[in-house]
C-alpha cells in the first residue's frame, strides 16, 4: 500500500531525487550560445547566493539551528535556483521549459524537506506524513468518557490510549491535547490498581502524539504487558511546548510556564483522574532530544515529584543557542534563572539525592551527547544519583529514540516497582 511506503529509505526518496534532477536538466536545456555563455552563469551565481540566503537567513529565521546534512542545503538551494532559472531564462524558454522550472522548484523543495525528515525521522512513511499533516488522531485513541465505566474488553487485552484535556492549573500553560496510555491491568477487576507513571516528553519540534506515532511507546508498553499479566506503568504523553515550534526546554519563562505544567498540573490530574500513585518513587520522566534534557532537569530540580529519569540523546543543559542566546530566549535575561536550571549546578547545590535513579542512552554517532552524559553521571555520583550511560547503534533521530526506549523499558519498570529484573 502507498501509505506504507517509506520516506526515510528505499525507492521513493531515490526516485524523487532522480526525477528532480531530470526535470531540472530539462528546464535548463542547451538552448543557444547566448544562453550558455551569458545567462546560465547568472543562474549558477543566483543559485549559490540563494544557498547562502537559505543557510544564513531563512533557516535561522524559522528556527532551524541544528546542523543538517549538506545534501539538504544543496536541495533547498536548488529549489530557489529553479526560481532564478525561471526568471532569467523566461524569454529564451518555451512553455515546456517554463513549466519544468516550476516543477523543478517543487520537486527540489520536496526532496530538501524530506532530507530534513530523513535526518530526524519525523515521518517514517507516506501514511504517517498524511496523518500528521491532516491532524488525524493516533490509531486506537478513545475518549475519557469511553473508559469511565471500566467495562472495556479491548482495554483489558491491550490497554487504551486516551485523549485528555488536562486543566492548566496552576500553571496557566496553554497546551494542546495530551494523551494517556492505561495498561491492561488498569481494566482488570472492579477497582483500578494504583499504578506508577511515566511522563513522556518529545523533541523540540513535536506533538504529544509523536512518542505514540513515531516512537512506538505504546507498542513497547503493550509488548511488556503481554509478558507481565497486563502490568505496566501509566504513560502520559505530555505537551511541553504548546506549539510545534516553541522551544520551552521545559522551563518557566517567556515561552510559557511549561515547567509548572509538567511537575504540578499533570501529576495532580493523573493521580485524581486515574488513581495513580502519589509516591515520587513511582513517577519517572522519559524524553528524547529536548525531552531528554527535560528529563534530567525536571528530576533533579523536582526530586520530590519524580524519582527516576530516562534521558535519550539529551543535552547537557537547556539551550536555544549559545549561553547568551539561551539566557535571553529562555529566561528573559536572568542569569540566575539559567543557573537554577543548569543540571550540573543544580546537582552540586542540591546535596544528596537519596533515591534518584536514571539512565542515559545515546547513539554511536552521538559522541558529544555521550561525553555530556558522562559529565552528568560523574556529578550525580557525588550526590548519590545512581545513573549509567548506554551507547546503542544509531544517531540523533526518532528511530533511535524508539529502539532506545524499547531497550530501557524493562529497567524503568523495575525502578518503578513493577518487577525485579533489570536491563543490564
Amino acid at each position: 500500500m502507498v501509505v506504507e511506503v517509506s520516506l526515510l529509505k528505499g525507492w521513493l526518496p531515490v526516485a524523487l531525487e532522480i526525477v528532480a534532477v531530470v526535470v531540472l536538466l530539462f528546464a535548463i536545456g542547451w538552448r543557444d550560445a547566448r544562453w550558455r555563455t551569458r545567462r546560465l552563469p547568472i543562474v549558477v551565481v543566483g543559485t549559490a547566493l540563494s544557498g547562502v540566503l537559505v543557510v544564513k537567513v531563512i533557516a535561522p529565521a524559522v528556527g532551524m539551528t541544528d546542523p543538517l546534512p549538506v545534501r539538504v542545503w544543496i536541495w533547498l538551494s536548488g529549489a530557489f535556483g529553479a526560481l532564478v532559472l525561471l526568471g532569467v531564462g523566461w524569454s529564451s524558454a518555451h512553455w515546456g521549459r517554463r513549466l519544468a522550472a516550476v516543477l523543478a522548484f517543487v520537486l527540489a523543495a520536496v526532496v530538501g524537506v524530506n532530507g530534513i525528515n530523513q535526518f530526524v525521522g519525523y515521518y517514517p512513511t507516506v501514511g504517517a506524513a498524511v496523518a500528521g499533516l491532516q491532524g488525524q488522531q493516533p490509531p486506537g485513541q478513545v475518549s475519557l468518557a469511553q473508559i469511565k465505566d471500566n467495562k472495556d474488553p479491548a482495554g483489558a487485552r491491550s490497554g487504551e490510549l486516551v485523549g485528555v484535556t488536562i486543566p492548566a492549573v496552576p500553571s496557566g500553560f496553554a497546551h494542546r491535547q495530551e494523551l494517556v496510555y492505561l495498561p491492561p491491568v488498569w481494566f482488570h477487576g472492579p477497582r483500578h490498581p494504583v499504578l506508577p507513571v511515566v511522563e513522556m516528553i518529545g523533541a523540540e519540534r513535536s506533538k504529544p502524539e509523536n512518542w505514540v506515532r513515531i516512537g512506538s511507546a505504546v507498542k513497547t508498553a503493550q509488548a511488556y504487558a503481554a509478558h507481565h499479566h497486563g502490568l505496566g506503568p501509566i504513560l502520559v504523553f505530555v505537551d511541553a511546548t504548546a506549539a510545534f515550534s516553541n522551544d520551552t526546554e521545559c522551563v518557566n519563562g517567556p515561552h510559557g510556564q511549561a515547567e509548572d505544567h509538567l511537575y504540578r498540573d499533570i501529576p495532580a490530574y493523573i493521580t485524581s483522574t486515574f488513581g495513580a500513585s502519589k509516591n515520587p518513587k513511582a513517577w519517572a520522566v522519559a524524553g528524547f532530544s529536548m525531552g531528554g534534557t527535560c528529563a534530567i532537569g525536571l528530576t533533579t530540580e523536582h526530586s520530590t515529584a519524580f524519582g527516576h529519569f530516562v534521558d535519550i540523546s539529551g543535552d547537557l543543559f537547556p539551550n536555544t543557542g549559545d549561553k547568551a542566546q539561551t539566557i535571553a530566549n529562555l529566561f528573559g535575561g536572568s542569569a540566575a534563572a539559567y543557573a537554577a536550571h543548569d543540571p550540573l549546578t543544580v546537582i552540586a547545590k542540591h546535596g544528596r539525592f537519596p533515591a534518584l535513579t536514571g539512565r542515559y542512552l545515546d547513539g554511536t554517532e552521538e559522541k558529544l551527547h555521550a561525553r555530556e552524559a558522562t559529565l552528568l553521571i560523574t556529578a550525580g555520583k557525588k550526590q548519590g544519583i545512581a545513573s549509567k550511560l548506554t551507547v546503542l547503534p544509531g544517531t540523533h533521530n526518532w528511530q533511535f529514540a524508539e529502539s532506545a526506549f524499547s531497550y530501557i523499558f524493562p529497567w524503568l519498570c523495575a525502578q518503578l516497582g513493577l518487577e525485579r529484573t533489570t536491563t543490564s
